[in-house]
């Protein structure tokens, strides 16, 4: 980071803000069921999770970032404004929707960003429409498969344990210790990774990298961020997630916290971007109605649903705002 440019260094400190964000806002998703079923107490989870979230990005590749930083806008478009313009659109709504409590999608108000700048700059057809295809497909599939997973692996469960004792209960329990650290894992994958492909972008507009990369200390950076995020922890949601779906036991902890990994993991693998947000509460609606539809207060689900609709758009419209005041600035 020595010798960058100044509005370069602007940009990747905006870049880390909203990476730190995205960890206090998403640290509910990785905990709140693990705290919830009474499986680990709310200082060692957090610190748990902070561990791991920083191990993930180190461990798993940058397909996501490549994804995120090179193939949503053209090159042209992903300029120093466009990207700072992106990032506070998606950091302003993250910040926004924490303090209300709503577990929006930190994804989506980023792609949302991302188009609303860059076509406020440059113009709709900005946009490549292969690279927003993977990251829609991956944001708006995703949802369902996390559902489909947590219903039937609770279904599984359930099936085989009406031939166990109470005691496995206490083995569910422990199991929540490994799969919560595996969700931390998955989730400083999938989302460090956006905040990689900003700076990695940043440093190709500000031409410091002749083309897109991800230098070694952009991943360490980034996985500091939001391991510190995470860490800080955002109990308003860990409450939404965790107690007002319906009351979580040790079942439907792991359960949704095993399918949550292998849906998040099994994107940033194949480089599609997901919203933890939305993976994990699905997750947590699958497990629940596999025992009975009744069990889940639908209701706290179809405000959450409202929210992940609203974000995209709000996030663009602040992005276009944002765009439109850094280029008035400049002239």
């Amino acid at each position: 980071m020595i010798n960058l440019p100044p509005e370069v260094l602007g940009v990747i400190a905006i870049a880390l803000v909203y990476d730190y964000v995205n960890g206090v806002q998403d640290s509910a998703n990785v905990v709140a069921t693990v705290i919830s079923s009474r499986a680990m107490p709310p200082r060692s989870a957090l610190a748990m999770a902070a561990g791991a979230e920083f191990i993930g990005p180190l461990v798993f590749g940058v397909a996501i970032a490549s994804t995120i930083g090179d193939r949503v806008l053209a090159s042209a478009a992903m300029t120093l404004e466009v990207i700072a313009a992106s990032l506070l659109a998606a950091t302003v709504w993250n910040a926004f929707t924490w303090f209300f409590g709503l577990p929006s999608s930190s994804s989506h108000a980023l792609i949302g960003g991302i188009v609303g700048a860059g076509a406020a700059g440059y113009g709709l057809g900005a946009v490549q429409p292969s690279g927003l295809a993977i990251v829609l497909v991956a944001l708006f599939v995703s949802p369902p498969l996390g559902l489909m997973a947590g219903f039937l692996l609770t279904r599984i469960i359930l099936r085989v344990g009406q031939y166990l004792t109470p005691q496995a209960n206490v083995w569910l329990k422990r199991g929540q210790w490994l799969t919560a650290f595996t969700l931390a894992l998955s989730h400083g994958t999938n989302d460090a990774q956006k905040t990689m492909g900003m700076i990695a972008a940043a440093l190709v507009a500000g031409r410091v990298l002749d083309t897109f990369s991800v230098p070694t200390w952009v991943i360490l950076v980034s996985a500091a961020a939001i391991s510190l995020g995470t860490l800080t922890g955002g109990y308003r949601l860990i409450r939404t997630l965790g107690a007002k779906f319906y009351k979580i036991r040790p079942i439907h902890g792991f359960t949704s916290q095993a399918a949550s990994t292998g849906v998040i993991l099994g994107a940033a693998l194949l480089g599609g971007p997901v919203s933890t947000t939305q993976v994990v509460s699905s997750t947590i609606l699958g497990a629940g109605s596999a025992e009975r539809l009744s069990k889940v207060r639908w209701g706290v689900a179809r405000n959450i649903v409202y929210a992940w609709l609203l974000t995209i758009p709000a996030a663009a419209v602040l992005g276009a705002l944002f765009y439109t005041l850094f280029t008035g600035l400049r002239s």
